[in-house]
């Protein structure tokens, strides 16, 4: 699994990965929170769960989309209120970087602009966070309308495109 991106918050985290064949998130995700809860378990002595309910993932286009996305989980803390500068947060891999620690990224397919520290911790619009989100919890591809619209119909996420509930009643 190649990993873009990733910031620990004290009650969840965030990651962008990037898959090499179908199926990998869905194994590598199972075995990575797995694994976090036995190791969390034993060292504890505790048992039941650890987290709320399944992960969350959406496809992303590779793009000014992917950056926005990373921005989003690197200035996460930020947004928090847990530091006055992104890159101050230890645990995410602006953080990370900025303290000279070894972080295994993977470029992507989108190079990171200069200055992308600084533009890390520019505030995002409320759109752009509600998009986000709406693609975290429906599964929604994020990327250009027509580019969702293509994706989600190749991998049967059309439904995450349409408004939730039941269509209104055609007017007589």
């Amino acid at each position: 699994m190649r990993l873009l991106a990733y910031c620990l918050m004290p009650n969840h985290f965030h990651l962008a990965v990037w898959p090499r064949r179908d199926g990998d998130l869905s194994r590598w995700m199972h075995w990575l929170l797995n694994a976090h809860v036995r190791r969390y378990h034993q060292h504890y002595h505790s048992g039941g769960h650890l987290w709320q309910g399944r992960f969350k993932a959406f496809p992303i286009q590779e793009d000014e989309h992917l950056l926005t996305v990373l921005r989003y989980i690197e200035r996460n803390p930020l947004r928090a209120g847990l530091v006055d500068r992104a890159e101050r947060w230890p645990w995410s891999s602006l953080g990370a970087e900025a303290g000279g620690g070894a972080v295994a990224l993977d470029p992507g397919p989108v190079a990171r602009p200069a200055g992308w520290a600084a533009w890390v911790n520019e505030p995002m619009t409320e759109a752009e966070v509600e998009s986000l989100r709406v693609s975290a919890n429906r599964g929604r591809p994020y990327g250009a309308p027509e580019w969702a619209a293509v994706v989600a119909r190749r991998l049967g996420l059309e439904s995450s495109l349409r408004p939730r509930g039941r269509p209104p009643k055609a007017k007589k």
